[in-house]
């Protein structure tokens, strides 16, 4: 990504902008570039936009879970200063902001979920005995799009080295077990955080019947649909996804 990242103690992250902070949690297989597109528009828009690198390969195996990431998250706001932040996530980092969110309400003034774990995915795991066959991870990869295209070479070779690592493999195992014990179907109900919920049409990760019991178990949320789009809204139709995260902040003055 073009711009400079900060190295500030044990954190590496994007700082961008002045305003309102929003803090964006990147997925599994995601890094920070995938959010190029925000990055780039609400800076303009009275925003500050924070982007963190999960240390989502860095600490000790029995310490990699989705929740030891929402206590990574609350120390860097801490380290940071931050207070009544806007959280959005993708896929893996939406079910960690919804875990701070339930731990920590009073520091989220919002919560954006677009293609959020927390309930039900379908993950990868089925392909991992096949992880040496380039070709099946980069169909893998594009299938994670409605777009194909989306999934460059870049994007296809990360994932390959990634599943590849023997380190990062196991570790990747321990997150998606992790997630499945922390299903947030009982936890929803009691958050009562304002929450936007972005999903494609498309997503074949987290499908739409998600995004439906999100909307149906959390008491303020509002739902927001973007056809022909995959499990990266934010990437496969960035200036939509714009618009409409840009339209429910202004709705409710946040």
């Amino acid at each position: 990504m073009k711009d400079i990242l900060t190295k500030e103690s044990n954190y590496t992250y994007l700082d961008k902008g002045e305003g309102q902070p929003l803090v964006i949690l990147h997925g599994l297989m995601g890094g920070l570039s995938n959010f190029e597109g925000v990055q780039n528009y609400f800076p303009n828009k009275g925003y500050r936009v924070i982007i963190p690198e999960l240390p989502i390969y860095d600490l000790p195996l029995k310490e990699t879970t989705v929740k030891a990431f929402a206590e990574y998250l609350k120390a860097f706001l801490d380290f940071k200063g931050l207070k009544n932040v806007l959280l959005l996530g993708n896929s893996l980092g939406g079910h960690i902001g919804l875990i701070f969110t339930k731990t920590y309400p009073e520091m989220v003034k919002g919560l954006i979920l677009t293609g959020s774990s927390g309930l039900y995915e379908n993950s990868m795991g089925e392909s991992y005995p096949k992880r040496g066959n380039y070709d099946y991870i980069k169909q893998k990869s594009e299938d994670v799009f409605y777009d194909p295209a989306v999934a460059t070479k870049e994007i296809v070779d990360e994932v390959y080295e990634t599943v590849n690592d023997r380190n990062k493999l196991i570790k990747t195992l321990a997150i998606a077990k992790s997630a499945i014990r922390h299903n947030m179907a009982n936890d929803l109900p009691s958050m009562k955080n304002l929450v936007c919920l972005i999903w494609g049409k498309n997503d074949g990760v987290t499908p739409p019947d998600v995004a439906d019991e999100f909307n149906a178990l959390l008491p303020a949320s509002s739902l927001y649909w973007i056809e022909k789009c995959g499990h990266a809204p934010m990437m496969e139709h960035p200036d939509e996804f714009n618009r409409i995260l840009h339209h429910w902040l202004s709705e409710n003055q946040l």
